[in-house]
């Protein structure tokens, strides 16, 4: 099979004829009766998998099956009109949804003593691994997981196996990983290859999936002025061509400051980000450059809930993002917690730890919400006044009455950190 590490020769990025050209490599003389596509859901919107899946559907389509199944993790299925604006022309009906508490198999563990060196003795508990059980169907020919390599709180950098353990995987896999990964600690993982959850996802996929026919299509992003532009794409299942994609990736979406700032303001795009789950983001990829007691603040216009799944949402809503302290010490008093760890490792992400004030700045949210889950509140339209995001610019921002800002317009597209730290 066709792989290849491929860089853009110009800022510009590569062009929709150059990516179509790689694809068309990928699936040159290959006999086909079914392939299943596995691209992110519309909260990776700007990761280009989107126009990719068209594409692998424009090759595919009249040569044999195709099914697509996005890679939801725990969120929720992509509505019609997220659809039609990713992946249209492909018909509506084409989706498969993924069901991370129904539609999983065990397929087998990674053992405790793995789990304890590579937490260097802070988890000591065996993983369980599981897939959606369509990736086990004999009848796919050839599975493609489509996805963008980013910064991520989790993992280190996104993509890859992830796409495979946690976007199509189970409640098991997606709680012991997530809280894997909070107990290691975030500021030590973002940005970084060969983190412990990835070495999980690594030994689970060298041990578990070998026979699956299965490989990766990653791309390198940024999105100046919402303008997605392709860095760089790589093909292959080889884990060389992932290094590839992490080490540009690390060029093109770490950005590293000489100093903290006093204050960064966020804006999550209201059809990107409906939900604090994913609005986090805007603390997860700026912790790392926020001065001791600075101020993160949110404009969150789409924000209408906490969590994706109605059962993390209560979660949530019942122990707030209260610290990591507090939220290990309620993981060992509450059940609820236990069961849904990976709730518990979001309460800890998206939490400050006191080191700085975090605003959500809602429309849909009341401040009674807001101030119940311990963020401070400001109503968006009063916000917006102040930090208008038709006005800012991403960087600094010196605004009218003298006050000096960071901006980000998306912080789903990078890390932002203190060189010192990273």
């Amino acid at each position: 099979m066709y792989t290849q590490s491929v860089y853009a020769s110009s800022p510009a990025g590569l062009s929709r004829e150059e990516i179509k050209q790689e694809l068309s490599r990928l699936l040159d003389g290959l006999e086909l009766k079914k392939v299943l596509l596995l691209p992110p859901d519309y909260t990776r919107y700007h990761s280009y998998a989107g126009q990719i899946t068209v594409m692998l559907w424009e090759l595919l389509k009249d040569r044999c099956d195709v099914d697509i199944m996005p890679a939801l993790g725990t969120h929720v299925p992509v509505s019609e009109a997220e659809w039609e604006k990713m992946f249209s022309p492909i018909p509506y009906e084409k989706m498969l949804v993924h069901s991370w508490r129904d539609d999983v198999v065990k397929i087998g563990e990674v053992p405790s003593a793995f789990v304890k060196e590579v937490s260097e003795g802070l988890v000591e508990d065996k993983i369980d691994v599981e897939v959606n059980r369509r990736l086990l169907d004999k009848s796919y020919d050839l599975i493609l997981s489509i996805g963008q390599v980013v910064p991520h709180e989790v993992v280190g950098m996104a993509n890859r196996n992830k796409n495979i353990f946690v976007g199509c995987g189970g409640s098991s896999m997606i709680n012991s990983s997530h809280m894997l990964g909070a107990f290691y600690g975030l500021e030590r993982v973002m940005g970084k290859d060969h983190t412990p959850v990835r070495r999980v996802f690594d030994y689970a996929e060298e041990h578990f999936l070998k026979d699956v026919p299965l490989s990766y299509i990653l791309t390198v992003t940024d999105a100046p002025q919402g303008s997605i532009r392709v860095h760089g794409l790589f093909i292959g299942r080889e884990r060389k061509y992932f290094e590839d994609a992490v080490a540009l990736a690390q060029q093109k979406n770490l950005n590293l400051v000489d100093e903290p700032f006093d204050k960064v303001v966020v804006l999550l795009d209201e059809q990107e980000f409906k939900s604090t789950w994913l609005g986090n983001k805007s603390v997860y990829r700026t912790r790392m450059a926020i001065k001791d007691g600075g101020q993160l603040i949110v404009l969150a216009p789409g924000v209408d809930k906490f969590g994706e799944d109605p059962g993390i949402d209560k979660l949530i809503r019942k122990y707030g993002y209260c610290g990591r302290g507090n939220v290990l010490k309620l993981v060992k008093e509450n059940e609820d917690l236990r069961q849904n760890l990976s709730a518990a490792a979001h309460l800890i992400h998206g939490s400050s730890d006191g080191r700085f004030s975090i605003t959500y700045c809602t429309r849909l949210l009341t401040r009674e919400e807001v101030e119940g889950v311990c963020f401070n509140y400001i109503p968006y339209d009063e916000a917006a006044k102040k930090y208008d995001p038709a006005v800012l610019k991403d960087g600094f921002n010196t605004l009218p009455d003298g006050e000096k800002i960071y901006y980000i317009s998306n912080p789903a597209l990078g890390l932002w950190a203190d060189k010192s730290k990273f």
